[in-house]
């Protein structure tokens, strides 16, 4: 019988099947159609301080070229991520990696060190990809330093290894690797949602809200 188990660093799944960070939410729609436990981790939605309503409908839209999201991080935030979501998902035996965002330092470093202590918490995935509200709103992973220094504030408070999730939209998006390398990083994973537009033929106006 073929062995699907595998090694990441700080991690040892069952095996390399995981949904992606926004794409499975927090897993209950899922627990009803699949078993949760034959995963080898589940990647949760981004969590933030505050609870987060998102961005208006329509969120998603199809081009020639693939598609289109602008989800706006909506999560119920990180007291009711500790007391239900990862509190649900403990009924099942899978690793859970935390997905991390917030728009200042003290955001990320607030989540990370409390949500860290969760028993099914294995890792965190830091979402880089969030306007940076001290520096006029650029995101954290567009900038070396700021993207290295946001990891060494979280890897100073967290219990489990932290892996960082790259934006696409840099000019050169090794140096931003390296960056968080350097900041500590136990990992990273390729890459967060790419910017672009589709306009509405009829209106003009673009089709995501």
């Amino acid at each position: 019988m073929s062995r699907l188990n595998i090694q990441l660093p700080g991690l040892d799944l069952k095996n390399p099947i995981m949904p992606a960070s926004g794409c499975f939410g927090f897993g209950r729609e899922y627990a009803q159609l699949y078993d949760l436990s034959k995963l080898g981790a589940i990647m949760i939605k981004a969590t933030t301080v505050e609870t987060r309503p998102g961005n208006p409908t329509p969120r998603v839209a199809e081009t020639a070229a693939g598609m289109l999201n602008a989800i706006g991080l909506q999560n119920p935030g990180i007291e009711k991520v500790m007391n239900e979501e990862l509190k649900f998902l403990e009924a099942y035996d899978v690793p859970i990696i935390a997905n991390v965002a917030g728009t200042e330092t003290a955001d990320y470093v607030e989540v990370a060190q409390r949500i860290s202590t969760a028993p099914n918490v294995k890792a965190l995935e830091l979402n880089i990809s969030c306007p940076n509200v001290k520096c006029g709103g650029i995101q954290f992973g567009t900038d070396p330093a700021t993207a290295r220094e946001l990891v060494k504030a979280v890897k100073a408070v967290s219990e489990v290894p932290v892996y960082v999730k790259l934006s696409p939209n840099v000019t050169n998006i090794v140096e931003i690797a390296q960056a968080v390398e350097a900041g500590g990083a136990d990992g990273i994973t390729m890459i967060n949602t790419l910017i672009g537009m589709r306009l509405d033929e009829r209106t003009g106006k673009p089709v995501i809200a």
